[in-house]
């Protein structure tokens, strides 16, 4: 019996020290993705571009000044508000977006907090902000309707994208590249107790029509990301997958498939 006492108390001083470094690991964790989630969600290095006569500024109402620019089809009433990636600024997305415009589709591009000349610190709720000062913009001052606005939300750009779509009303969403939540895409499942631009919690409202494009090689951001975000759609849904692409070569290994699939979603003939 003494024996048997013994192994229990050995037992279970065991699982008291095995629980102990599980939640200092865990506190660890929390703590670092605390201090560190910002520095790693928002990999920027500088401006690629200088002030111009195209280069407005939206004022947010977190009082950041946001660059952004509006190139403009006149002939027709379609928008497409384009949110970009975490390593690039309205400056490397422009000869994309010329090729929009060239396409028939006038285009809005703005910067988050922090990048290309807009003031203030990239974050979350910072870019959600600029998002929305960009849609107003885009209603109230260009008035442009709802029903003819298409948001592009690319990789990063689907946090905001899906933000607006979940607030107000718009003719489609297109994610490239989007991910169900940045936390996930480290650890492919929930684990603390918070997360950043949790697209995956706002898709079920999300009732515009939505075409998901990604590459089945992604590395950045895996496959299995598009294939969560389109299980939570209710509504309709549209699907474009490249066998071949990663994150970054999306339009070239698609080519004129792309440029045909996302034009005929926004509206425009191709």
């Amino acid at each position: 019996m003494p024996f048997i006492r013994l192994l229990k108390k050995m037992f279970l001083h065991v699982l008291v020290i095995i629980g102990s470094v599980i939640v200092i690991g865990y506190c660890t964790g929390m703590l670092f993705a605390y201090l560190m989630a910002d520095r790693m969600i928002f990999p920027y290095n500088g401006s690629s571009y200088e002030e111009g006569a195209e280069i407005i500024y939206l004022d947010s109402k977190d009082g950041e000044r946001i660059a952004a620019y509006h190139l403009s089809e006149r002939s027709s009433p379609l928008l497409m508000l384009y949110s970009h990636g975490n390593g690039e600024d309205i400056g490397l997305i422009r000869p994309t977006m010329e090729t929009f415009l060239e396409s028939g589709v006038s285009v809005l591009a703005y910067d988050y907090p922090g990048y290309g000349l807009s003031s203030g610190n990239a974050s979350e709720s910072g870019v959600y902000a600029a998002a929305d000062a960009a849609y107003k913009y885009a209603t109230e001052t260009l008035g442009y309707k709802p029903e003819n606005i298409t948001l592009y939300g690319r990789s990063l750009g689907s946090g905001p994208s899906c933000w607006l779509a979940e607030r107000y009303p718009v003719k489609g969403i297109i994610l490239d590249g989007a991910f169900s939540s940045t936390f996930r895409v480290m650890t492919k499942v929930r684990v603390l107790p918070w997360d950043r631009f949790n697209n995956l919690s706002r898709l079920a409202s999300i009732q515009c029509p939505v075409l998901i494009v990604h590459g089945k090689l992604d590395q950045t951001v895996p496959f299995t990301h598009a294939l969560q975000n389109q299980h939570a759609l209710s509504g309709q849904v549209e699907t474009l997958w490249s066998p071949n692409a990663g994150h970054n070569d999306l339009i070239e290994q698609l080519g004129s498939t792309y440029w045909d699939t996302v034009l005929h979603f926004t509206g425009t003939e191709h």
